[in-house]
């Protein structure tokens, strides 16, 4: 397969994204894609996913394992961010499953061996262990022009909302309506708290693409009525939020509130940026 074939095949018809937009505009690039798409930064976005599922999770979660959490996957694409936190899960039970067999003789790491794993350190980070408890996170997710890679890539639904949408209300709608598929129908399915409140909403490679700042005001006021968390990765630190929005800049690191304009906590792996917010109205 040639070069060309296979960035056709992952929803790329230059390699250039800019160019893409530039010539078709990013609605119809993403109407022609939008079946195919894949983000070539995964690697990246999974990095960085991972070591904020491992901060958050030792802060916020760790006394408390047995409650389940909501994620929404907004702007999903072909489901990213979804892979990757559903493989952070699997990962830290298949970890704390581990933790409770019995030890086995251990002869030990090689220098050699140590210092590969020392080069490794960042290209991997390891979940902490998750306990039998808790369970398996559930999943949101809302595009409207990838939903169809979305569902062929992680057999989850999808909805179409739009940026525009969700900033009218609509994920009030799609809360209501998962509720009630997952209350209904298998026993083991994921529950959505009776409280309409999501944990954390991910937006992966595309919140810079909305066009104004009065548009990205009125989505992130109506996500931070909703969500706790507001996860942006980005190939860049753009779009600027604002102070008066509905969210603080939160420090990774300190795990503590920060000013909107600091760089300091925030996350980059393999060339991708990934800052946090916390909302202010919930």
């Amino acid at each position: 397969m040639s070069r060309g074939d296979r960035e056709a095949s992952s929803g790329i018809l230059k390699h250039s994204m800019r160019d893409n937009y530039a010539e078709l505009g990013v609605e119809e690039y993403y109407r022609r894609v939008g079946a195919t798409y894949r983000n070539p930064h995964f690697p990246g976005v999974r990095s960085c996913l991972f070591r904020w599922m491992n901060a958050w999770w030792e802060c916020e979660r760790s006394n408390s394992p047995s409650n389940g959490f909501t994620v929404f996957d907004m702007a999903c694409g072909s489901g990213e961010a979804t892979l990757a936190v559903l493989e952070w899960w699997h990962l830290g039970r298949r970890a704390f499953d581990e933790s409770q067999l019995p030890n086995s003789s251990d002869p030990g790491l090689t220098i050699q061996q140590a210092a590969i794993l020392k080069r490794n350190a960042n290209k991997f980070v390891r979940p902490p262990p998750i306990v039998s408890e808790s369970p398996r996170p559930t999943i949101l997710a809302a595009d409207p022009f990838t939903a169809e890679a979305y569902r062929a890539r992680t057999t989850l639904g999808c909805s179409s909302l739009s940026f525009s949408e969700i900033a009218e209300g609509g994920l009030s709608d799609l809360l209501s309506s998962s509720q009630g598929e997952n209350n209904s129908g298998d026993e083991t399915a994921d529950i959505i708290p009776d409280t309409p409140t999501i944990d954390m909403v991910i937006c992966s490679f595309a919140l810079h693409l909305i066009e104004t700042p009065s548009e990205l005001f009125a989505l992130l006021w109506e996500l931070s009525m909703k969500c706790k968390w507001l996860v942006i990765v980005a190939p860049h630190k753009k779009p600027d939020i604002k102070d008066g929005w509905g969210w603080s800049k939160w420090n990774v690191e300190t795990w503590s509130e920060c000013p909107m304009t600091e760089s300091k906590g925030e996350l980059l792996q393999e060339r991708v940026h990934c800052r946090i917010y916390r909302s202010l109205n919930l």
